[in-house]
């Protein structure tokens, strides 16, 4: 089924509960042949990195933006063992920023470094099951931001997040789609699905949209944010800063 993103943008201020939000994950391993460089590593119009943006922005989530005393919800970086740098200045801040390393499933190749999304999705459920706020049932969410795109996910968190309502809801993926696509690595994943995604990828399977279709709730992404994701040329990439300066 495919709902509609709220009427304006513009009310991207308001989050109401930030405290099913149990983690953020930005997903900046991939190997970017076709961008010819790492994506995180990208510079933005305002010499800003991708991958410092998107830890900015996830910061917002975690206080003074959102009217709310400040709370730590962890930012993981899943780089896949590049080592990426945060801006220090990021660094300082109380909010847990730390990188994780892929899930190590005994299916993949030892040499293996390009198993794909969904090791490093199962490797961030992992990260917050052992921590005390995934033990808190109303911490249930984890939000996927990819650096193929400059959506961030204090915007994503806006959209999706009237979505996860028990009573509304009781899908465990939700993400953004389009007339023909949906955004698998823009979503919200539900730390409950931890013991079926790692099962799947210890069976040898490794493709996303297998896995997350049949539990999926697609919300549909405004026209304002379409050319913000795919960014996998550098043609992509001038296109999304072009895109971002306009809103």
């Amino acid at each position: 089924m495919i709902r509609s993103t709220v009427d304006s943008l513009n009310q991207s201020d308001k989050v109401d509960s930030i405290e099913s939000l149990a983690g953020i994950v930005i997903l900046a391993g991939g190997n970017s042949r076709r961008m010819g460089t790492p994506k995180a590593g990208l510079t933005l119009p305002n010499d800003e990195r991708l991958l410092d943006y998107h830890v900015r922005q996830a910061l917002k989530l975690s206080g003074s933006d959102l009217g709310v005393s400040s709370i730590d919800i962890p930012i993981m970086i899943a780089d896949n063992e590049r080592d990426f740098t945060v801006d220090a200045a990021l660094l300082s801040r109380r909010t847990s920023i730390c990188h994780i390393a892929d899930y190590n499933s005994l299916s993949m190749a030892s040499d293996s470094k390009t198993e794909g999304p969904l090791v490093a999705i199962e490797s961030a459920l992992q990260t917050l099951a052992k921590t005390k706020k995934a033990e808190n049932a109303v911490s249930s969410w984890l939000i996927v931001i990819s650096c193929d795109s400059l959506i961030s996910a204090y915007d994503l968190w806006q959209v999706l997040e009237p979505h996860t309502a028990a009573e509304a809801n009781d899908k465990s993926v939700i993400c953004l789609t389009d007339e023909s696509h949906l955004y698998p690595l823009l979503g919200l994943y539900n730390l409950s699905i931890e013991p079926q995604l790692r099962a799947y990828i210890d069976s040898g399977k490794r493709e996303v949209m297998r896995f997350i279709k049949p539990m999926t709730e697609a919300v549909a992404v405004a026209k304002q944010w379409q050319p913000l994701t795919n960014m996998n040329t550098p043609d992509d990439f001038k296109r999304a800063c072009n895109a971002l300066t306009d809103l």
